[in-house]
């Protein structure tokens, strides 16, 4: 086991913070002053260090670069209404992140270096954390093959470290999207479930096909009749017909066990709506846009939380949606919001306080 005390802290002499303005920041394009880097070799893991944000110098040779042991996992911290910071459901991701490592014949990274490194970074860096509505530091774990060899086998060596990325909001109207029925994302058996990298680029071509068309995102369908749908880019999907919420069920190892989605599920259930976790067809979704049932359709994530489609396309039916009259998605939004920023005691215990 590591201590928080064992992990070696090399501070900036001075913060970058004071030259840029957190409002309104895009996602992803900058950095905090500090990362957590811990290196996997002979079978263990060894020290691991907080050090100045900086370029890694890597050989062409790494076996990440040529053969695909990348994985991920998104995590976002709050500043909440008593200035304190606290970070969300970590211990979700955390369990993730080792079922995609053992997915990816990658080493499982103990608590003490995720969680524990994980807010130490935090807490360092706490001045990044934005005071602003729907802002948010984004938390990037992240794990790589490290050995310099080419061979189609596990490496003998991995870096794992942590980013940190101040952010505003990911997804700032209501999307339009395009139901995929042709590409495969994920099929049973595969690594759908897992925050590899590979699922990412493998999603890009569909997605930026749908971009020159007019869409936002793709509505994912299986790969075998493609006639169940999956889920959105990067989002779980929900679906309300009449009172009930129905989500794709995670049965068939396709779709990312989405810790929004899990916690979307709590608050819906709380609302007193019914919630369905099982497969949902496309067939079934037009049927009850055209019945008059299906109510809403929203997006959840942890870069995006809850975005609202306002419209469905597959193949000559456009289904489209009266967003601003919603009222399930928005009062969901709002009680996650609440919650992740101290508005609102945390009844399930999902702020971890750094």
């Amino acid at each position: 086991m590591i201590a928080t005390s064992d992990i070696v802290v090399h501070p900036v002499s001075q913060s970058k913070l004071h030259n840029l303005q957190l409002e309104n920041i895009p996602f992803g394009k900058h950095f905090t002053d500090h990362m957590l880097v811990a290196e996997y070799r002979n079978g263990a893991w060894g020290k691991v260090v907080i050090e100045p944000f900086n370029h890694i110098s890597i050989s062409p040779s790494l076996s990440a670069l040529h053969y695909g042991q990348s994985i991920f996992e998104g995590v976002k911290a709050y500043r909440l209404a008593d200035g304190q910071t606290a970070i969300f459901r970590p211990y979700d991701n955390f369990k993730r992140f080792n079922l995609s490592a053992e997915r990816m014949c990658m080493p499982t990274v103990p608590e003490d270096i995720f969680i524990d490194g994980m807010k130490q970074l935090v807490a360092l860096d706490a001045a990044w954390v934005p005071q602003f509505p729907d802002h948010s530091l984004y938390i990037r774990p992240f794990m790589f093959a490290s050995e310099d060899a080419i061979g189609v086998k596990p490496s003998d060596s991995y870096l794992f470290m942590i980013l940190l990325s101040p952010t505003g909001p990911y997804f700032m109207a209501p999307m339009r999207i395009y139901v995929e029925e042709q590409l495969v994302r994920a099929a049973p058996g595969g690594v759908g479930f897992a925050k590899t990298a590979g699922n990412y680029a493998a999603a890009m071509y569909a997605s930026a096909q749908a971009k020159k068309a007019g869409y936002d995102q793709v509505l994912w369908t299986d790969a075998l009749e493609h006639k169940y749908v999956q889920e959105i880019g990067v989002m779980n999907v929900f679906f309300i017909i009449n009172n009930t919420a129905i989500t794709p069920s995670l049965d068939e190892g396709t779709i990312l066990e989405g810790v929004t989605r899990a916690s979307v599920i709590t608050v819906l259930q709380e609302m007193g709506l019914d919630v369905e976790e099982r497969r949902i067809s496309i067939d079934e979704v037009v049927e009850a846009y055209q019945n008059g049932t299906l109510r809403e359709v929203f997006g959840t994530g942890t870069a995006a939380t809850i975005a609202f489609i306002k419209e469905l396309k597959y193949k000559e039916t456009t289904m489209q949606f009266d967003t601003p009259a919603w009222q399930i998605a928005p009062q969901v939004k709002s009680t996650l919001y609440n919650l992740r920023y101290g508005l609102e005691p945390d009844t399930h215990g999902w702020l971890e306080l750094v």
